[in-house]
This record gives C-alpha cells, sequence and structure tokens, in this order.
C-alpha cells in the first residue's frame, strides 16, 4: 500500500497534522478535530484496500466525519435551545498559540472561503497532488489547481498586511 504500508501508526505519523488541520477548518476546536480525526481515521482503516487512492480518500473521510459533527453540532444545540430557557454566552477560550505568526496563518486560513482553505491545506500539509484532491474533494483537478492559487494569493495578501512585531 502506497504511504506507509499496512501500519496505522505509520499512516497516523505521517497524515494526522494535515489531517487535524483540514478538520479544524470545520469545527470549532482542536479537541473536536481530533476527535473527528479519530472517527475518520477508522472509517478509512477499514475500507482502505477497497479504493483507488488511499491518501486522497482519507482526507475524504476526514471533510466527511467533519461535516457529519457539525451537522450533529447543529441538530443538539437547536434541541437543546428548545428545551432550555436562553443563557448567557459561554466563555470561549482557545489555547495560547506560542507562535505570534503561526496564529496569524491560522486566521488567515480561517478567513478563507471553505473551498480554497481544504485544497490548500491538502496541498501543503497534507502534499497532496492536484488528482489526489480532486478525488478526496470531489471536484476536476483543475478545479483544485486554481483554489490552490486563489488562496496562495489570497494569504500573502492577508499576511502581508500583518504588522511585523
Amino acid at each position: 500500500m502506497a504511504n506507509g504500508g499496512d501500519d496505522w501508526q505509520t499512516w497516523l505519523d505521517r497524515h494526522g497534522a494535515a489531517l487535524v488541520l483540514l478538520a479544524r477548518q470545520i469545527v470549532s476546536s482542536r479537541a473536536d478535530a481530533e476527535d473527528v480525526v479519530q472517527d475518520a481515521f477508522i472509517r478509512f482503516w477499514r475500507s482502505r484496500s477497497a479504493v483507488a487512492d488511499p491518501v486522497a480518500y482519507l482526507f475524504a473521510c476526514v471533510k466527511h466525519c467533519a461535516l457529519d459533527w457539525q451537522r450533529g453540532r447543529r441538530r443538539q444545540a437547536r434541541r437543546e435551545e428548545q428545551a432550555a430557557r436562553p443563557e448567557a454566552e459561554p466563555m470561549f477560550m482557545g489555547a495560547l498559540e506560542s507562535n505570534e505568526r503561526q496564529s496569524a496563518i491560522e486566521g488567515a486560513l480561517r478567513e478563507l472561503p471553505g473551498e480554497q482553505a481544504e485544497v490548500l491545506i491538502l496541498k501543503i500539509w497534507g502534499e497532496l497532488t492536484f488528482p489526489q484532491i480532486a478525488e478526496a474533494l470531489d471536484i476536476p483537478p483543475n478545479t483544485a489547481a486554481s483554489r490552490y492559487r486563489y488562496a496562495i494569493a489570497k494569504l500573502r495578501e492577508m499576511l502581508a498586511e500583518e504588522p511585523i512585531r
């Protein structure tokens, strides 16, 4: 099998960070993204031998699991809202980032259109080819390439305006 054989730890070591980053673009926290990746990885692992491109399929599993998670959270929120009285807004505390530039990049990624961010993550952090990205996202390879170019241009624009400290 390409990209790591049949050892799940090798697969996770190779692709884990990019998978979490992809899931983080869809779900609200890093912990939720890690849960999504775990669920997606189990789904992937069970059927990996039946697909033509396992790496692309792995990223597709993460995207689909993240979207499923997001829909489930929305349904849960609606049920809770209907069942409970409104409360004050919860205090949202994210993990403090030690690297300011990393924080700026992650913030800029969140400002990109979702389709562009997905392609950028798959290309840079996932190290997928445009044909693999196309398969993972069910789009033509040329669309993947153009979304990547637009994302890079937008990131350059956003990060150039970022003050250097």
